[in-house]
Formats: structure tokens, C-alpha cells, sequence
């Protein structure tokens, strides 16, 4: 149970579902939520469990990944605040277990609501019910780009739109990461990135040491993004 009002007050702004819940439903959603933490690198699930809570995240950062029989990983998509996991939510509404992994990346601080819970808000609460729905049709389309990029765009491409995309969400050149926590994203092996980025390094597009890559030229690997 929550009754710190300040508490819930920085919950409620965090998650638009309970911005438009009524009083009602705000009162028994604080009633049965609790707050759990986890620390990093901590698992939180494994494949073939059943789901017994669905997480809300307040703070920190999850990575959804499958593993292969060659042990490569890829990773599905990442929760982070103000976020759930999809296969979770619909584990729970189907009653399958989890067909994934879920590990803690960054320190996680979450609401934690119970599996009959869940079940029981969906089937009586529309302002539920369509958090769930949105929920799992978003991350949807999540789960089909990262299909669709394996099964038919180039590494090379994949690989700079990646970088792309880490500079901008993290708000610098300097990313620091693992040449096989790249691969295990983008769901390749470790010697295919290092060879991909060995090849960008030589053309001025970015430069790599031990556990970062800098990006050097934006508009150059943008431009890889697009080359046939």
C-alpha cells in the first residue's frame, strides 16, 4: 500500500493512465500497489517462469532479450520510467509463462501490482483495461521493427542508425558500450560489430577504445544508414 500523498502525487504525473482514472480507481490502485527495487545487474525474469506481478518503473532500466541455441542474444526493447513490459502483461492475461529474459541495466525502482489483481482491474476497470491494450499494442510495433531490421536491413545500416540513435538519446558523442553489448542488441555476433565498426573507424566516421565508441561524423553515418 502507498499513502504517502507526495508520493503519489509523482506517481500519478508519471503515468497518463492514472492522470485520467477516477478517484475510485486511483484509491484502489494505491491500496494494492507496492514499491520494489532491484539492483543492477540483477535478473528479473527468466524464460519459462510464470508471472506473479506486473512492474510499473519509476526509475531505472530493464533489458527484454531472447537467447538463441548458439547463445546469441537479442534484445526485444528496454523499459524505462513510466514504462511496463508487454510480454509480462500479456503472460499474466494468458496465463503462459514468460518466453523471454528480463535483467535489471540500470537500478530499478517500480510499482508492483499482483497477478490477480491485474487480471481482475482488467476485466472491471476501462481506464485499466486500455493500459493494457496500449501497453501491448505499442510495444508491439516495438517487437515487429526489431523483426523486421534483423530479418531484412543490413548490419552496416543497423549498426550506424544504432549508434545514431545512442548519441541522441544519451546527449553525446561518447557512448560508452561493449562491442558485444551492440552485438546482443542488434542480435549478431561480437566479431561481426567489431569488424563493422573497425571499417567506420577507418573512415573517419568514429573512433573506438576499450569499452566506448566516439562518434566522429554524424552526417557520415547517417548517410551509411541509407547506402546500398
Amino acid at each position: 500500500m502507498i499513502s504517502d500523498n507526495q508520493q503519489i502525487s509523482a506517481i500519478i504525473r508519471q503515468f497518463n493512465f492514472l492522470q485520467e482514472a477516477d478517484e475510485d480507481f486511483r484509491e484502489i490502485f494505491f491500496k494494492h500497489a507496492t514499491l520494489s527495487r532491484i539492483d543492477a545487474p540483477q535478473p528479473i525474469c527468466d524464460q519459462g517462469t510464470q508471472c506473479s506481478h506486473l512492474a510499473l518503473v519509476l526509475e531505472g532500466t530493464a533489458r527484454v532479450y531472447k537467447l538463441g541455441e548458439n547463445g546469441r542474444e537479442i534484445t526485444l526493447y528496454r523499459i524505462g520510467p513510466g514504462e511496463s513490459c508487454i510480454l509480462t502483461a500479456s503472460c499474466i492475461i494468458s496465463g503462459k509463462p514468460f518466453p523471454a529474459f528480463a535483467i535489471c541495466e540500470a537500478p530499478i525502482e517500480a510499482l508492483v501490482i499482483h497477478t490477480a489483481e491485474v487480471k481482475r482491474w482488467t476485466n472491471q476497470f476501462t481506464v485499466w483495461r486500455n493500459y493494457m491494450f496500449t501497453l501491448i499494442s505499442d510495444r508491439l510495433g516495438d517487437v515487429i521493427s526489431v523483426v523486421e531490421e534483423i530479418a531484412f536491413r543490413r548490419v552496416d545500416r543497423r549498426l550506424a542508425s544504432y549508434l545514431l540513435q545512442r548519441g541522441t538519446s544519451i546527449g553525446d558523442d561518447d557512448i560508452k558500450i561493449t562491442h558485444q553489448a551492440i552485438a546482443s542488441d542488434l542480435g549478431t555476433s561480437r566479431e561481426v560489430i567489431s569488424r563493422i565498426l573497425k571499417d567506420f573507424e577507418h573512415q573517419g566516421l568514429i573512433s573506438v577504445a576499450r569499452g566506448f565508441v566516439r562518434l566522429n561524423d554524424a552526417q557520415g553515418l547517417a548517410e551509411k544508414t541509407h547506402e546500398n
